[in-house]
């Protein structure tokens, strides 16, 4: 049985990930944190070759990370990590078996989303009503969050060809993975009256090709779209696309086609939200039915 340096395997493990699974950098950058610590306390055990790992050096390392204090939900990242990193190290016979498939996955808290009411949001979205240049593309940023759901890196990575005479948006959700998103009237007008104006203004006389300019003209980052909405609504992007799936469920959507707008690839992770929409349910329930 071939020998390698787990670090080395590490290193082609995150590149072919890059390559072939098309994910984000951000995940990326986990998945190297996440394994250069597992690689840091192979070697604590004196551990340097792939054929080395065994299941009881796995168990050690994730009660290695609970005894530290790290939250469950960042416990089972971390050797979810490195059961996907000795599995494909398995699939390519680097090692006989995967060591980490008997270890048990770290139960992750279910947390429900965070939704804003709707009536609340509504009318933090409809307070920006300026007509400078930045108060007009601020309320076309909060308008496209609410009314499309999607995640603040598929919001930044929009163009103006992308909404060109569209009733649809496409874009690229995790793992490349591409999906049209209807926008709504309300979505179109306020992009619109961006693109007619207030996007050159904001240009300068500069060029970009991005959708989204700075105060100072250049194109705008995840972290600067991130101000915008803290600044304007109080919270994060994330909490508008939790709102849009929440609001589309209490008003009768269903699940696969909350899915689909989301760019979910599992049902289950979109299932999440039928716990807030039963728990609004009984909510209303208990307000209106006379005998509750």
């Amino acid at each position: 049985m071939p020998t390698d340096s787990i670090a080395r395997s590490v290193d082609a493990y995150v590149q072919r990930c890059a390559i072939e699974r098309g994910l984000s950098p951000h995940t990326l950058e986990a998945y190297t944190r996440d394994l250069g610590g597992f690689v840091e306390f192979c070697h604590r055990y004196g551990v340097t070759t792939l054929d080395q790992i065994d299941r009881r050096l796995v168990r050690r390392f994730v009660a290695n990370l609970s005894t530290r204090g790290y939250a469950p939900r960042s416990v089972s990242r971390k050797a979810s990590s490195v059961r996907g990193f000795l599995q494909d190290a398995a699939s390519r016979e680097l090692i006989d078996t995967n060591p980490a498939s008997a270890v048990p996955n770290p139960k992750r808290p279910r947390t429900l989303p965070k939704a804003i009411p709707s009536h609340s949001l509504g009318a933090l979205i409809d307070i920006v009503d300026g007509d400078t240049p930045v108060d007009i593309r601020d309320r076309a940023i909060l308008e496209v969050l609410y009314g499309t759901g999607l995640r603040v890196s598929e919001l930044a990575s929009l163009t103006p060809d992308d909404f060109e005479g569209r009733v649809f948006v496409v874009v690229d959700g995790k793992g490349s993975k591409q999906r049209s998103v209807p926008l709504t009237r309300t979505v179109i007008e306020a992009v619109d009256r961006y693109l007619s104006g207030s996007r050159q203004e904001l240009l300068a006389g500069g060029t970009s090709n991005a959708l989204w300019i700075g105060a100072r003209g250049g194109d705008m980052t995840t972290r600067s779209i991130r101000r915008v909405v803290g600044m304007r609504v109080g919270s994060f992007p994330h909490a508008l696309r939790h709102s849009f799936a929440t609001h589309l469920l209490e008003n009768g959507a269903d699940l696969r086609s909350v899915q689909e707008l989301l760019g979910h690839t599992e049902l289950a992770t979109t299932q999440i939200y039928t716990s807030v929409t039963r728990k609004h349910m009984a909510e209303t329930y208990e307000r209106s039915h006379p005998r509750a």
